[in-house]
């Protein structure tokens, strides 16, 4: 049976985008979320809640400001505050930004990408050469080449491109990755794609049927492009991929078309909603690769509820005996939106409460904190009966 790498099972993700907007202004999550200038705090505030894992990201655009020429200040600065506060940092490479020279589709992007991970390699080597180092190539890929090559969104601002997009970014992530496992063999490598359901309509045709399905399928597109199993000539190997990290949030079963999020409390027992459980399990025996939900959050209220049925679910899948390696809080501080950069979410296990030439600071959100612990609480108790049945 494969070890699980993460040092604990619950984790934080701190939103790390440095993307272009809708507007193609540059936004900058760690400093709008305020978490560089109160790192140590935010890491601090984890130990009631177990949590000793988190997710980061390096910021591309901030660290290679020129061709090939690195700024590593920042990241050195947050891998010191993590060792200094003993917690695992799990880094994304790209999460959402990249330099402003460069696109999806520029001819040197990849090969800007794979440097940039070599260049990472021997950085973190020389401040920590032993440890588990476990990295996301890029984020979301399905989702990124969505909201720039048919939405607009962000870079390269395309329509009807998306396509071409996810295969520019397939072609880095697989570089990359061969370079991140060509510098350091004992990297593990973390996908973080979004798990969805597309279904069609009620009482749907046969060939609407269909139709949902292929949209259903394409979230395994980016993973199959790593593993090479689709478009084998970018050279992804099986062995490229470690861990097999979902997102999942409480729009991520819809309609086609129409583009309407099936109610995830499904209370009027819509017959097109899946239960998580089944999703993983769709996703595990695609891949037979080890699990982690690497996103989910809800915003307001609904965040007791939420981690809930997150849990609930996680545990049933656990109890199927399938290697789950952890949940991830995201975001665990709250965040505003991309474009407009109000208003926040809150989603988070801690809210922000804006301050003037200040840091948001941070307000835990009591019932979503109650609702974790009796969540981890029952992970460990499904954890330990699956121990005993194994031994």
């Amino acid at each position: 049976m494969s070890t699980n790498p993460f040092s604990s099972f619950w984790m934080a993700g701190y939103e790390c985008t440095d993307k272009l907007n809708a507007f193609g202004d540059r936004v900058d999550f760690l400093n709008e979320t305020g978490h560089l200038q109160m790192i140590d705090d935010d890491y601090q505030s984890l130990a009631p809640f177990n949590i000793r894992t988190v997710r980061e990201g390096i910021r591309w655009s901030q660290v290679e400001k020129r061709p090939y020429q690195y700024d590593w200040s920042t990241v050195k600065f947050m891998l010191e505050r993590g060792k200094a506060n003993g917690i695992q940092q799990v880094w994304d490479i790209c999460h959402f930004g990249f330099p402003d020279d460069l696109t999806p589709l520029h001819p040197m992007f990849a090969r800007r990408f794979a440097a940039l991970c070599k260049a990472f390699v021997k950085m973190y080597r020389d401040f920590d050469p032993h440890g588990t180092l476990i990295v996301t190539p890029i984020n979301e890929v399905s989702f990124l080449s969505w909201l720039g090559g048919d939405r607009c969104g962000t870079s390269p601002y395309c329509v009807n491109y998306g396509w071409q997009v996810k295969y520019a970014l397939m072609r880095a992530y697989v570089e990359g990755t061969a370079a991140l496992k060509e510098a350091d063999p004992s990297i593990k490598i973390l996908t973080t794609e979004p798990l969805i359901n597309a279904v069609p309509e009620l009482n749907a045709r046969p060939e609407r049927i269909e139709e949902a399905r292929v949209w259903h399928n394409y979230q395994y597109q980016a993973v199959d492009m790593l593993c090479g199993y689709v478009s084998p000539e970018l050279g992804g190997q099986p062995h490229f991929l470690d861990i097999v990290g979902v997102n999942y949030y409480y729009q991520n079963q819809w309609e086609i078309d129409i583009w309407q999020p099936l109610q995830w409390k499904n209370e009027n027992g819509d017959p097109r909603f899946v239960p998580l459980r089944n999703l993983f399990m769709e996703i595990y025996e695609r891949y037979q690769k080890p699990i982690a939900l690497t996103e989910t959050s809800h915003p307001k209220e609904d965040r007791p509820d939420w981690i809930n049925m997150i849990a609930e679910e996680t545990a049933a899948v656990i109890e199927e005996g399938v290697p789950f390696y952890g949940i991830c809080l995201y975001p665990i501080i709250d965040r505003p939106d991309w474009d407009h950069l109000t208003p926040w979410h809150n989603a988070g296990l801690w809210d922000a409460e804006l301050r003037e030439n200040k840091p948001p600071a941070r307000v835990l959100y009591e019932p979503y904190a109650e609702a974790l612990l009796q969540c981890q609480d029952l992970i460990e108790e499904v954890q330990a009966e699956v121990n005993i049945k194994v031994a």
